[in-house]
């Protein structure tokens, strides 16, 4: 596998932790007039060293972040620990919607606002991901090409997931999953017809649910996770 979300150190950890399952993203300068996009269902998770993420995250995160920051790689290295798949998504054209979401994630509430208000689209992504770790750590070196505002990248080198087990059992992870699907239950979430297309990228997956929302779901509730 080659394709790699960006996702800052600390936010990485708490997924890889299975302390969440929630990423939430705007997109940066260089995603293109569109904007972000969920492109893939499965991917690497890229642990980026933004230098402001500290200050952008609760209290609890930053001392988390003060215990983990001595062992990140160092600059010029990139380290994969864990492999993402999408179980659902939501494109959220409210702010309410998103502050629905407090307690489900780091994020500090002013850094949503600012998320949500950036650009001329007032809306911001919110995908709930069944997190995995890799059998061992995998450090490669930090190409220029990985570099600037950017969620995804194609990776030069091709990374086996096979493997991977997940960071939470099936229970644990349902609970967390119908928690965020609970949240945005309200009217103010405004459906998204890419979510259709973004369930068709399973290949062993299925849409469910009605027209208003609708998740991937693979027909195994643990599926093995292949390269």
């Amino acid at each position: 596998m080659r394709i790699a979300f960006k996702e800052w150190a600390i936010v990485a950890d708490a997924l890889g932790s299975g302390a969440q399952i929630l990423i939430l993203r705007k997109g940066g300068i260089k995603e293109g007039r569109s904007g972000f996009q969920v492109e893939h269902s499965l991917f690497l998770l890229f642990p980026t060293q933004f230098h402001q993420q500290r200050e952008s995250v609760i209290e609890p995160a930053q001392a988390r972040f003060d215990q983990i920051a001595p062992s990140f790689p160092h600059p010029d290295r990139l380290r994969i620990e864990h492999v993402c798949e999408v179980a659902t998504w939501q494109r959220l054209d409210s702010l309410a919607a998103a502050e629905r979401l407090r307690g489900q994630h780091i994020w500090r509430d002013e850094v949503i606002r600012q998320r949500f208000d950036w650009g001329r689209d007032k809306s911001i992504h919110a995908l709930a991901v069944r997190v995995r770790r890799l059998p061992q750590a995998i450090e490669l070196p930090m190409l220029p090409g990985y570099g600037g505002c950017k969620s995804w990248i194609e990776l030069e080198e091709d990374i086996s997931i096979q493997g991977a087990e997940p960071i939470l059992s099936d229970d644990a992870f349902t609970l967390k999953l119908n928690r965020f699907q609970e949240a945005l239950r309200a009217p103010c979430v405004e459906p998204s017809m890419e979510n259709a297309k973004a369930a068709s990228l399973g290949a062993q997956g299925q849409v469910v649910g009605s027209s208003e929302r609708r998740w991937w779901v693979g027909r195994d509730s643990n599926p093995g996770p292949t390269a």
